[in-house]
């Protein structure tokens, strides 16, 4: 299994057998960056359908060109690959007080890419790319206040559209996880 951890930073996920090819992607040359790259500048240095999986955790946040490189994940993943997103939820306190972050992450982000959109303009053509989500989980906390996830994670995951609306902003919080899958 060939895996590609995009902004790794220096913790590069980890390889939990043999069979498991982990590069490290990153704009700094750190320890357990393989590859240096700028995540701004699109097309990544691999060949269509290289990888069963990309890891991006808390890395899309700081992505001003953030459609072209969602499409270039799906173009260097392999059909029904996996890429697995963390970021920071959208009413996060951490979300605005890191000034590199441009961007927010919602339950209803990815519904841009899978034709699930209201939007005024379409971003996919037909057969373009194309994902669905197989899973998709907002978690209270993060680092030491994670303790707290069993108990609130079922609550404002029971119906994502109703917190998000009426209470996100009074009870907010830490990060989103999505799983997609790609379609090809």
């Amino acid at each position: 299994m060939k895996i590609l951890d995009i902004g790794c930073g220096n913790s590069k996920y980890l390889a939990k057998n043999a069979k498991e090819m982990v590069i490290g992607l990153d704009s700094s040359k750190l320890p357990g960056v393989d590859i240096v790259q700028n995540l701004e500048k699109t097309p990544l240095p691999f060949k269509k359908d290289e990888f069963d999986m990309i890891i991006a955790s808390h890395v899309l946040e700081h992505i001003s060109n953030f459609v072209p490189l969602i499409k270039e994940m799906w173009r260097i993943t392999k059909n029904k690959g996996l890429i697995k997103i963390k970021t920071p939820f959208y009413s996060s306190w951490g979300q605005f007080n890191d000034p590199t972050h441009v961007r927010s992450f919602t339950p209803f982000t990815f519904d841009y890419f899978i034709g699930k959109n209201n939007y005024s303009h379409e971003v996919k053509k037909e057969n373009e790319f194309n994902f669905s989500i197989k899973k998709l989980r907002i978690h209270f906390g993060v680092g030491k206040s994670k303790k707290f996830n069993w108990l609130f994670d079922p609550i404002i995951n029971l119906n994502k559209k109703f917190y998000c609306r009426f209470f996100a902003w009074i009870f907010p919080a830490a990060e989103i996880e999505y799983e997609l899958i790609v379609l090809k």
